[in-house]
């Protein structure tokens, strides 16, 4: 279900950030920030004021979860770690998108579970989520001071015969009058590095199966540096495919079949396999329980994918 309004009747005029607290049982702090998100809605139209007092019918967007059975494959009474399944977001671009990892947590782990780092919606595997707030704080300050390691998998097309260290600044794009992707390579960019390493090469589909390490965690970071390097992931319909079919996919005209010839697969072919960190001095080394060479032989029984 996701976001959806709910209806509440004051029966006595009260400020509004209070009436938040003590019904939704939140902090000053939390109940400002949902004002502060237009989560607050009276006569059809958002309550921004802060000092706003309320009576009568007010509607409030809420985040109800769903379940579809998603389950942590590790779990502690501070933190979980889910295996995400590719096609999944991992939290709700906007209050349309009805199912997330965000979801899964909730509904498992309680209201105060919160996702601790992103992965793209295609990307399969791991995501840690929190189960409250100082879990939260201080595992998101390790990913920003990048004490948590992370490795993904992912086959890429060509032949990969030794280890790349790819250090190239990645730019947002501002402009997409020409150019449709996300972020670009560009001199005037974020620092970025990541490190490619071959494990199997599958001559049948002129593809390797790599080990990536990312040093730096930029948006669509490993994606568009094995493009760079003209070994893009098999399955990537943005990077690696003509400009023709980029704008197809993401304008949503390109139907499976399609995407399948000119991208390879009909999913992008990176997963986030390994997570290893330390939290209230025990380490932690965890791998993906999902069989990515599931996926390796879909694209082998194809043959050829050039």
């Amino acid at each position: 279900m996701g976001y959806r309004f709910k209806k509440f009747f004051v029966e006595n005029e009260i400020k509004l950030f209070l009436f938040l607290m003590r019904n939704f049982n939140i902090s000053q702090g939390q109940a400002q920030r949902m004002i502060d998100k237009k989560r607050v809605y009276q006569n059809k139209k958002p309550l921004t004021d802060k000092k706003a007092t309320v009576y009568g019918e007010v509607d409030i967007l809420v985040f109800e979860p769903i379940t579809k059975g998603l389950k942590p494959i590790f779990e502690t009474k501070d933190f979980a770690i889910f295996d995400k399944p590719s096609g999944l977001i991992v939290h709700p671009r906007n209050k349309k998108r009805s199912y997330s990892v965000l979801d899964e947590a909730r509904a498992y782990l309680g209201k105060d579970a919160n996702i601790i780092h992103r992965i793209d919606l295609e990307t399969s595997g791991l995501i840690i989520v929190s189960k409250h707030k100082e879990c939260e704080k201080y595992l998101k300050k390790c990913f920003e001071n990048r004490s948590i390691k992370k490795e993904y998998i992912a086959l890429a097309k060509g032949e990969i015969k030794r280890d790349i260290l790819i250090d190239e600044p990645i730019k947002k794009n501002s402009d997409f009058t020409n150019i449709r992707l996300k972020v670009l390579i560009d001199k005037n960019g974020k620092p970025a590095q990541t490190l490619v390493m071959p494990l199997k090469y599958y001559q049948k589909i002129d593809s390797t199966l790599v080990k990536i390490i990312p040093y730096t965690g930029r948006q669509h970071q490993i994606r568009i540096h094995l493009f760079h390097v003209k070994h893009p992931i098999v399955g990537d319909p943005i990077y690696g495919v003509s400009t023709e079919s980029a704008i197809r996919y993401l304008d949503g005209v390109m139907d499976c079949n399609e995407r399948i010839k000119v991208s390879g697969h009909s999913r992008l072919m990176l997963h986030a396999n390994y997570l290893e960190f330390e939290y209230k001095s025990i380490k932690y080394k965890i791998f993906s329980k999902m069989d990515f060479n599931k996926e390796i032989k879909k694209v082998i029984s194809r043959g050829s994918i050039f």
